[in-house]
């Protein structure tokens, strides 16, 4: 990962953005650069993924223009080959110093051009324009706000705008930003037009982009790994990556030191796969003593987030302290596309489309944003095959009557899809969901429940919850995160929608609970 921010005010405090900035360096420890533009301040953190050159760094300049960018933009060679004939001239070997000269020559429809998890703030010389956009999912993070004159300020992390904003809000996904207004230029969970395609066809499609959606996140000049759960997701991208790599691929697991559920399926995974695996274990202690560098590292208080990151955090952090990989492929983006274990209650074909266009549309603020924070405060860069922009538009597009679970097995296209392959186990292909964090080892779940009941008391959780009218805490669990969230990100709450929970309108969802284990279909799943 790296981070960016930018602060488009002529009266923009350099002091104050530098120490708000080093908030987040963790993002990229490489090297730290700032530049006046125009009317405004441009910040650079860089973590050295493509181009691992001095020339690499950011900002890029192009005359009087000037961007920084957090992102992957895959395919980039082509593009550039095109900028060279225009007559175009490149100092490095990064992909993102193509983005000036596409600006140049398209302006603002350059962005529906990137098939790219980016976030970028453009300085235009010419019309002292200052111009923001991030990518359709929201993989790479961008927060914005305003300062006291009414002048825009955008960064990575809202904890980089603590401070200079009073309210603090995320970018929207698919966005651009300029002349004072957000414009849609890709709504990727709206299908235009549904895709009609049989079974055959949408396996073969499935699979074929799936493929090159891992494949083209396998290049990057420095080394990469993969998070393994053990899990039907995580395990697909290894068991891919590890048939187009020469050599093992290194897949980190993590687990409770007394019930991971996980652990076992991993190494089931590892050892099919032929990968070079690590496990790492955690404890009680481990949980609770992470909890509050969770929760501000975050910038959440939602529920099963909070709880899914805690392990996510520590493998990212043993990977980050034990070895020398910098990239690191993940699962995520997999169960918004082909359904829950709640969504096997959706009521009509119709019904799971609404609901899984509105769990995209959020991703940006729940698992997405869990990848991102525990992987990039470990000086680590993420990458989500199941977020490639093709893939996603093809599934979003399919027939929803054909995702509905009615074939008794969650996400089944995808699991047929790869079925021919052979290239994972039988009992790993077909295995039901866990949720990441129950998967873990319930115990994690549950000691952090324990910890937040003996926090407060009855007539302290009733008198505390009632401070917040947004997004209200309803156990004493959520409060807890929530006390926490406040004490970083003081009156920032309503940059979460609210809590990740099932859809609980639908039968058989109206649960108190974001856990699937609370679910009555969650089934074989812990087993």
């Amino acid at each position: 990962m790296c981070c960016i921010m930018g602060w488009c005010s002529a009266k923009a405090d350099r002091e104050l953005m530098e120490r708000c900035f080093e908030r987040t360096k963790s993002r990229g420890p490489d090297s730290t650069r700032f530049a006046d533009v125009g009317e405004g301040l441009l910040g650079f953190h860089r973590l050295s993924i493509m181009g691992l050159t001095p020339e690499g760094m950011q900002p890029f300049s192009l005359g009087k223009s000037y961007v920084v960018c957090n992102g992957e933009l895959y395919g980039f060679a082509s593009l550039r080959d095109d900028l060279i004939a225009k007559g175009y001239r490149f100092n490095s070997d990064s992909d993102c110093e193509i983005i000036l000269p596409l600006w140049n020559e398209y302006g603002t429809d350059m962005f529906a051009m990137l098939d790219a998890e980016f976030a970028c703030v453009i300085y235009d010389g010419m019309s002292g324009k200052f111009i923001a956009a991030r990518d359709p999912i929201g993989i790479r993070p961008l927060y914005y706000g305003y300062d006291s004159d009414g002048a825009v300020v955008f960064a990575s992390e809202p904890q980089n705008l603590v401070d200079i904003c009073d309210k603090i809000m995320p970018f929207p996904p698919g966005h651009y930003y300029i002349d004072g207004e957000f414009r849609c230029y890709c709504d990727i969970a709206h299908a235009g037009k549904v895709c009609y395609d049989t079974h055959e066809e949408i396996y073969r499609n499935i699979h074929d982009k799936l493929v090159s959606g891992i494949r083209k996140r396998l290049v990057a000049d420095a080394k990469v790994g993969f998070l393994l759960s053990g899990g039907l997701d995580s395990s697909l991208v290894c068991a891919v990556a590890q048939k187009f790599s020469s050599r093992p691929i290194r897949t980190f697991a993590i687990g409770m030191n007394e019930d991971a559920i996980d652990l076992k399926y991993a190494r089931e995974t590892a050892d099919f796969i032929g990968s070079d695996h690590t496990e790492v274990v955690i404890t009680k202690d481990d949980v609770i003593d992470s909890l509050d560098d969770v929760v501000k590292l975050l910038g959440t208080f939602d529920i099963t987030t909070i709880r899914a990151s805690i392990g996510m955090y520590l493998v990212c952090k043993a990977i980050h302290e034990q070895t020398d990989i910098r990239v690191i492929l993940t699962g995520e983006i997999s169960d918004e596309l082909f359904g829950y274990k709640y969504t096997d209650f959706a009521p009509s074909a119709e019904e799971f489309q609404k609901e899984a266009e509105k769990r995209v549309h959020e991703l940006h603020m729940y698992d997405v944003l869990r990848a991102d924070r525990c992987i990039s405060v470990n000086s680590l860069e993420a990458r989500v095959p199941f977020g490639d922009l093709d893939f996603v538009k093809y599934v979003m597009a399919i027939d929803p009557e054909k995702k509905l679970n009615t074939y008794g097995k969650g996400k089944y296209l995808l699991r047929k899809a790869f079925e021919p392959d052979g290239i994972l186990p039988e009992s790993i292909l077909w295995r039901e969901k866990a949720a990441f964090s129950d998967a873990v080892g319930h115990s994690l779940v549950n000691y952090l429940k324990e910890y937040a009941e003996n926090y407060y008391t009855d007539e302290e959780y009733e008198t505390l919850r009632q401070k917040y009218i947004h997004a209200q805490p309803f156990t004493k669990e959520s409060l807890l995160y929530r006390e926490i969230f406040e004490k970083y990100y003081p009156g920032q709450g309503e940059m979460i929608a609210d809590f990740w929970m099932p859809n609980r309108s639908w039968e058989g969802c109206n649960v108190s609970d974001p856990s699937a284990r609370v679910l009555s279909n969650y089934g074989a799943s812990a087993e």
